[in-house]
């Protein structure tokens, strides 16, 4: 994961600079660009710095080294128990949460309690 993280690391390096060159060429006026482009440098800081903690814990994989084998790659992988079914549904309440800002905020209080149902689970 040594890559991937140097991957997205070098992306906020790019990003910050680029949101204020833009800033800058259109004297400050339009701010959503500029936020946008300076919160998708951040938001790529937030998964290289995510990848290269996960990279530490785990250690490396069989795809990072030359000489693996495919049977390596077997089994359990990261560190998510592959019983575990809370990751699901803590997506699924996220889903709900977005569905109900877009079509009726009943569903938010549905989706409320599945988050509960997940984090009580967890």
């Amino acid at each position: 994961m040594k890559i991937e993280s140097w991957i997205f690391g070098a992306g906020s390096f790019f990003f910050v600079p680029v949101a204020l060159v833009y800033g800058f060429l259109n004297h400050w006026d339009e701010w959503v660009g500029t936020l946008g482009i300076l919160l998708v440098g951040g938001l790529a800081g937030m998964i290289g710095a995510y990848l290269g903690f996960t990279g530490r814990r785990v250690g490396m994989r069989p795809e990072d080294r030359p000489d693996a084998e495919i049977h390596e790659g077997a089994g359990e992988q990261g560190h998510f128990s592959p019983w575990s079914w809370w990751p699901l549904v803590l997506g699924l309440a996220c889903a709900g949460g977005f569905l109900g800002l877009a079509v009726g905020f009943w569903i938010t209080f549905v989706a409320a309690g599945l988050a509960v149902v997940a984090l009580v689970g967890w």
